[in-house]
């Protein structure tokens, strides 16, 4: 794809068919003509972040090649959600879909706009979605702490509430 850059996304589910959730919108993604999914990390199921009395997540990270500029790619996500079946509720909340740009290209640190910031503001606090994207992108250094991802995912706190997901519902700790 000529000018395509490479971005990195966040995917979580907690309501429904949490893994068929997951893959749906993977492939949704990667059947976009400006879009190319490269890869994905495994599935790792981790516990509600911000509101607890909820049911856990499953949450993966993509690594894909796009030619749509930001603003475009939040749009093709944000439909995907709606298309899900995730609709406006309050901050935090369960949800069938949830999908978040944390890396994009060589964006400049300051990409911000009211409805997207670049890299995800929260990212570097947050275990459940530090660990899905060190498997694709460890080496990768976050623009504003100049660290790399697999840096941050070792120091992040909450590393505990994140596990493997396996077949049936078997888990596995970290």
């Amino acid at each position: 794809m000529p000018g395509a850059v490479t971005a990195y996304l966040g995917l979580g589910s907690n309501m429904g068919d949490r893994q068929g959730n997951l893959e749906s919108a993977l492939r949704t993604l990667d059947d976009h003509e400006q879009v190319s999914l490269v890869r994905s990390s495994q599935i790792y199921e981790t516990e509600p972040w911000g509101f607890s009395d909820q049911p856990p997540f499953l949450n993966c990270a993509a690594e894909i090649v796009t030619t749509l500029a930001p603003g475009q790619l939040l749009e093709l996500v944000k439909d995907l959600e709606g298309k899900q079946g995730r609709v406006e509720g309050f901050r935090y909340g369960p949800r069938p879909i949830d999908v978040d740009i944390l890396l994009m290209g060589e964006l400049d640190i300051n990409w911000e706009t009211p409805d997207l910031q670049i890299p995800h503001a929260r990212m570097s606090e947050r275990a459940f979605v530090l660990v899905p994207l060190a498997e694709l992108a460890s080496e990768v250094l976050h623009p504003k702490s100049r660290m790399t991802i697999g840096k941050m995912q070792k120091v992040v706190e909450g590393k505990e509430g994140v596990s493997l997901w396996a077949d049936r519902g078997r888990r596995e700790r970290l």
